[in-house]
């Protein structure tokens, strides 16, 4: 198996990329998922945030009021790093139960969905192949204003918490332009499904695995004959 990491800028269509890619049977790892289940009430990342940011990032029921959160970071990058270094760790632990879970089911490849992928760089190490989603920023910075319902200067502080979508183009292995209508960028999705299906690059790990799983197995075999004997 091996892992693909996709990521794009805020309002860059990941998402509309993502559903495509779900509904031709992909196996698809949501890092923002992960990350808004390692803080739910009573775990230790919510705890950290709570004493780090004090009640005042709660809403009336006790969870994190993620829109006053969001202002906090979106405006203070040192805040942003606490944030960072409070969630990463057990998003990352979350990841990995899951690639292992998708690698016993006995998929070839695995997508992970992580909107920081090209910011954290250490993460691109893991990837057989890193992909983009992008679109010129005009027309991010309209998305992101229209779908969030914010001012230009809030949309603007949003997008200078990542690097410019034109400075992540030259880190990626494959891009799609999301810049046009959403047919153009479904026949895009369907080219980068057939290459990665037609891939073979899973088969290393399959055979190492397979190798080890043998030996394991005739190890046990032959210390329960010794034992029974």
């Amino acid at each position: 198996m091996f892992l693909v990491g996709l990521s794009g800028g805020i309002a860059s269509g990941k998402s509309t990329v993502v559903l495509i890619l779900r509904k031709l049977g992909c196996a698809v790892i949501d890092a923002d998922v992960l990350a808004r289940q390692v803080v739910q009430q009573g775990t230790p990342a919510y705890n950290k945030i709570v004493y780090h940011f004090g009640k005042e990032v709660l809403l009336d029921n006790g969870e994190l009021d993620r829109e006053k959160l969001g202002s906090i970071i979106f405006s203070d990058p040192e805040k942003r790093g606490l944030l960072n270094s409070i969630t990463h760790s057990p998003i990352r632990k979350a990841m990995l139960k899951q690639i292992l879970w998708y690698f016993f089911l006995g998929y070839r490849y695995v997508i992970l969905d992580i909107p920081l992928l090209f910011e954290s760089r250490n993460l691109i190490h893991y990837m057989k192949h890193t992909i983009l989603v992008y679109c010129d920023p005009q027309t991010q910075t309209e998305r992101l204003i229209l779908r969030n319902g914010l001012s230009r200067e809030d949309a603007m502080k949003r997008l200078a918490s990542q690097l410019p979508i034109d400075s992540k183009v030259p880190l990626a292995d494959l891009v799609i332009n999301n810049s046009g209508d959403r047919d153009s960028t479904r026949q895009q999705v369907l080219q980068l499904h057939a290459r990665l299906e037609a891939s073979l690059s899973y088969l290393p790990v399959r055979v190492a695995a397979l190798t080890m799983t043998t030996g394991i197995v005739a190890c046990m075999w032959i210390l329960l004959r010794r034992f029974w004997l």
